[in-house]
């Protein structure tokens, strides 16, 4: 009934947010005794703003375009490599006509993003991928709304996603010889089980895995997520978050957790910074701070677009990671493909190099839980573990902007590329 609710709202909103779009294009028209008037300026900004508070935020495009390698211009090709019912894996093919650069392109290490399912787009890895693209053959999770999937398409639950991870493996690794794992937050307890029972039916496992901010053990320096999602039941969250996609989207039906419901509690964690930021907005808009305008558009139209969770996936997620630790305590049991319950053992894992990264100041993952990796995983030779904790950055900070840059992102590459082989 809420996700109904909330589509009406949007819907009844949505000619007095066209309107506002209308009226802040208006006021920035230099018509006479208007455009030359400063209040016009208040005007427009306000209108404006308004308008982004809004709007419906569509799913964003990587929009990869270009990246420099040593100095030459590269082209970037965005294709599906694979096409599943919840996830596509894209490929960022490189082309170049400098026959040195093809050289040194070809013998780059193949690199699996796989990206969060926790309620934004593969997209808020955009930073990670470019940077990646430099010096990897890079390939990305691209997860799907649940909310636009028929449900023709069959159930999704978090062993499906552990099952996902080992396919798009397995073909890297059948395509490329082999690769290396990047996960980032809520994926890297996912991902160790995928490798974890590789490991166990011996299979090749990948040539590492690199964990950034993950809850692998939650009983470590809980943060306020944690809490939340352990202090209340698996009955209250299957209650009060989990409802129907309406009739007017192609996953009419479809048990989910909204991705409004998200957006609304990301939001809540830290309110008085996001109203500031808005604040900021505006006068930007008046000062006529153009860069510092649109820097914010960029920012808020990646954190404002949402997408929807099946609920099984959400809610076995809730259970697993945050209330059982599972992961943590040798207890969690994982079906395949072909219907089987294996037990998750991480300590089987020994031919992959594992690095941890944590931020100083993460409030979503706190420090020691994605640490933890190192000992789940005893059977790994102690060279080639490595962990890497990144001074005064925060959850985001270690995968995107200048502290990704900066610090994280050349340590990750010289780990890589010393186990490449």
């Amino acid at each position: 009934m809420l996700y109904q609710l909330h589509e009406t709202h949007r819907a009844l909103n949505k000619p007095f947010v066209d309107l506002a779009n209308s009226a802040a294009k208006f006021y920035t028209k230099p018509w006479p005794m208007i455009g030359e008037n400063p209040f016009a300026k208040n005007l427009s900004a306000g209108y404006n703003l308004l308008h982004r508070l809004g709007k419906d935020y569509k799913k964003p495009e990587f929009n990869l375009k270009t990246v420099d390698i040593d100095g030459v211009n590269v082209v970037i090709h965005e294709q599906v490599e694979l096409d599943k019912p919840f996830c596509r894996l894209l490929n960022f093919s490189r082309f170049s006509n400098d026959v040195e650069t093809l050289k040194k392109i070809q013998d780059q290490p193949v690199v699996l993003i796989v990206a969060p399912l926790s309620g934004h787009y593969a997209t808020l890895l955009r930073d990670t991928a470019k940077t990646m693209l430099q010096d990897h053959t890079v390939f990305i999770t691209d997860w799907k709304n649940a909310g636009l999937i028929p449900l023709s398409e069959g159930e999704f639950h978090l062993d499906d996603y552990v099952n996902y991870v080992q396919a798009f493996i397995r073909h890297l690794q059948g395509v490329h010889g082999n690769c290396h794992v990047l996960s980032v937050c809520q994926p890297t307890v996912p991902v160790l089980a995928a490798i974890s029972l590789m490991a166990s039916r011996g299979e090749t496992t990948p040539l590492s895995m690199t964990m950034m901010g993950g809850p692998m053990d939650c009983r470590i320096a809980p943060t306020a997520v944690n809490k939340f999602a352990s202090e209340k039941s698996f009955d209250w969250f299957e209650k009060n978050v989990i409802y129907k996609v309406p009739a007017n989207f192609a996953g009419a039906g479809r048990r989910v957790y909204p991705g409004f419901l998200q957006h609304t509690g990301f939001v809540a964690m830290n309110p008085s910074n996001h109203a500031q930021h808005h604040v900021d907005y505006y006068q930007d808009l008046v000062k006529g701070d153009d860069a510092s305008a649109e820097a914010h558009r960029k920012f808020y139209d990646e954190y404002n677009a949402v997408l929807d969770m099946d609920a099984d996936f959400y809610l076995e997620t809730i259970k697993v990671v945050f209330q059982d630790h599972s992961l943590a305590l040798g207890t969690w049991d994982v079906k395949s493909v072909n219907g089987e319950m294996e037990r998750v053992r991480p300590q089987d894992i020994t031919n992959t190099a594992v690095l941890s990264v944590e931020g100083e100041l993460d409030d979503i993952t706190g420090i020691g839980q994605t640490q933890v990796v190192h000992t789940l995983c005893p059977g790994i030779p102690q060279a080639q573990h490595q962990h890497l904790e990144i001074k005064g950055a925060g959850h985001y900070g270690i995968f995107s902007g200048h502290r990704w840059h900066d610090v994280t992102y050349p340590a990750l590459k010289s780990f890589i590329q010393s186990h490449n082989h």
